[in-house]
C-alpha cells in the first residue's frame, strides 16, 4: 500500500469507521460475524504509518484473523493489544444506531466504542508521533479475533507467531487504572445418563435428576473447600467462585428422568490451575455417579482462560502506576492477558472507558478519557521503545 494514497484518520473518524464495521462474535452462528473488515482497515492505517503489517487467519475458522503490526526492529519493546470483536446487541433498545458513532452529553455512543475499538483509535493516533528511526525497540500492535466468544484469536496467536517484545498492554476498559491480576474462567458441564421409565414404579428406571441432586451437593462441597483453601485479598470477591448457570433434564412429570445436564462456571484465583481444578472435580464426582447408578459425561464448553498475575515490581506495572497515579488493581473479569504472558511478555491490562459500559445497551466511551489515554500511551512508548537522548 502507498502511504501517499492512504489517509490516516484522527481519533473520532477512526472510531466512527471501526464502529460502523459489524464484527460481532458469538457462540451462536446466527449472530457471529467476520472481523476481517476491521483487521484489514487497521492494517491499511498502520501500514500507512510505516508499520510492517501481517494478517494471520485464525486456523479452524472462516472469516476470522489476527493482525500483527510492527514499527521498528529488534528485541524488547512494547505491545499494545486488543480484540476487534464485540458482543451481540439489541439495536431496538439503543437510543441511537449501535453501528453509528453518536456524540451526546460528552460521550461517544456505539457498539465497541468502549470494549474495545476505542483503544485502537487511540493507539493509532498515538502511533502517528513516531517513526521507526525514533525507536530503539519496536512498537507492536496486536489485534485479535473472537475474544468475546472463544478467545480463539489470542489462543492461535500464541502458537502462530513469535514476538520478542518484553512488555504488553491489553487495552481493555479499566478507566485508565492499571490492572495486574485477574481471575481465570472455565465453563464446564456434567451430563448424567440414567434410565427412563414409568414414574409409578421407581425400580423400572434410574432417575438422573435424583443423581444430579447429589452431584450438585458434591460440587457445592468442592466450592466450599476451594474457598477455604484459596483467598486473595486483592480481589473484591477474595475466593474462587462457582456458579451453577443452567440445568436441563427429563421430559414429563410422570416419567423417570433418563438424562440431566448441568452447566456451571468456575473462576480461579492466580496461582490456581484450571486443569488441576477440572481433574479434582472429575475425581470427586465419579464415585457420586457410581453410587447413583448413572453414567457421568464431562463436558468442557469453553477452553478456558487461566488466572493472570504480573508482579507488582514489574517495570511495566511501576511505570503505569507512576504515570496514572493509581495503584494497580485486581479484577474478576478475564482478558487475553494470560495468552500474552504465555508468549513471554510482562503484561498489564490498562485502557480507556469503564467496564461498567461494556456489554451494555448504549455503550459509550467518555470524551474525557481520550486526552489522558493519548498522553499515557505516548509516555509508555517513550519509556519502553524510544531512543534515549545522547
Amino acid at each position: 500500500m502507498s502511504q501517499a494514497v492512504t489517509q490516516v484518520p484522527g481519533v473520532i473518524d477512526a472510531l466512527t469507521k471501526l464502529v460502523s464495521l459489524n464484527s460481532i462474535s458469538s457462540v451462536l452462528p446466527e449472530y457471529d460475524q467476520s472481523n476481517l473488515a476491521v483487521i484489514e482497515t487497521l492494517a491499511e492505517w498502520f501500514d500507512a504509518l510505516g508499520f510492517e503489517t501481517v494478517i494471520l487467519p485464525v486456523p479452524g475458522t472462516v472469516g476470522k484473523a489476527n493482525l500483527v503490526a510492527t514499527l521498528g526492529t529488534g528485541d524488547g519493546g512494547l505491545v499494545l493489544s486488543g480484540h476487534t470483536d464485540t458482543v451481540p446487541c439489541n439495536p431496538e433498545r439503543w437510543q441511537s444506531d449501535p453501528f453509528t458513532l453518536t456524540e451526546r452529553d460528552g460521550r461517544l455512543y456505539g457498539l465497541g466504542s468502549c470494549d474495545m475499538k476505542g483503544f485502537f483509535a487511540l493507539a493509532l493516533h498515538a502511533a502517528k508521533a513516531w517513526k521507526a528511526e525514533d525507536l530503539a525497540k519496536p512498537l507492536i500492535i496486536l489485534a485479535t479475533a473472537d475474544e468475546e466468544s472463544s478467545m480463539s484469536g489470542a489462543r492461535a496467536l500464541a502458537h502462530q507467531t513469535r514476538l520478542n517484545a518484553r512488555y504488553a498492554v491489553v487495552g481493555e476498559p479499566t478507566s485508565l487504572r492499571p490492572v495486574r491480576m485477574h481471575k481465570g474462567i472455565m465453563m464446564e458441564g456434567v451430563r448424567l445418563v440414567g434410565k427412563a421409565g414409568h414414574s409409578s414404579d421407581p425400580s423400572l428406571g434410574v432417575n438422573a435428576l435424583d443423581a444430579m441432586h447429589d452431584v450438585i451437593g458434591e460440587l457445592k462441597s468442592v466450592r466450599r473447600d476451594l474457598s477455604q483453601r484459596y483467598q486473595n485479598a486483592h480481589f473484591a470477591v477474595q475466593t474462587p467462585t462457582m456458579n451453577f448457570g443452567c440445568i436441563h433434564g427429563g421430559d414429563n412429570p410422570n416419567r423417570i428422568c433418563g438424562a440431566c445436564e448441568l452447566a456451571f462456571d468456575l473462576r480461579a484465583l492466580p496461582g490456581m490451575s484450571n486443569d488441576d481444578l477440572r481433574e479434582e472435580m472429575q475425581r470427586r464426582l465419579q464415585p457420586v455417579a457410581e453410587r447413583s447408578g448413572v453414567e457421568l459425561e464431562w463436558q468442557t464448553h469453553f477452553p478456558g482462560v487461566s488466572p493472570f498475575e504480573t508482579e507488582a515490581a514489574s517495570p511495566l506495572v511501576e511505570a503505569a502506576e507512576r504515570l496514572t497515579g493509581c495503584t494497580s488493581q485486581a479484577v474478576a473479569f478475564a482478558t487475553e492477558a494470560p495468552f500474552l504472558q504465555e508468549m513471554g511478555m510482562e503484561t498489564l491490562v490498562l485502557g480507556p472507558g469503564s467496564i461498567d459500559q461494556a456489554h451494555q445497551v448504549d455503550e459509550y466511551l467518555a470524551l474525557d478519557q481520550i486526552e489522558p489515554c493519548l498522553s499515557l500511551l505516548h509516555d509508555l512508548i517513550q519509556r519502553f521503545c524510544a531512543r534515549t537522548p545522547d
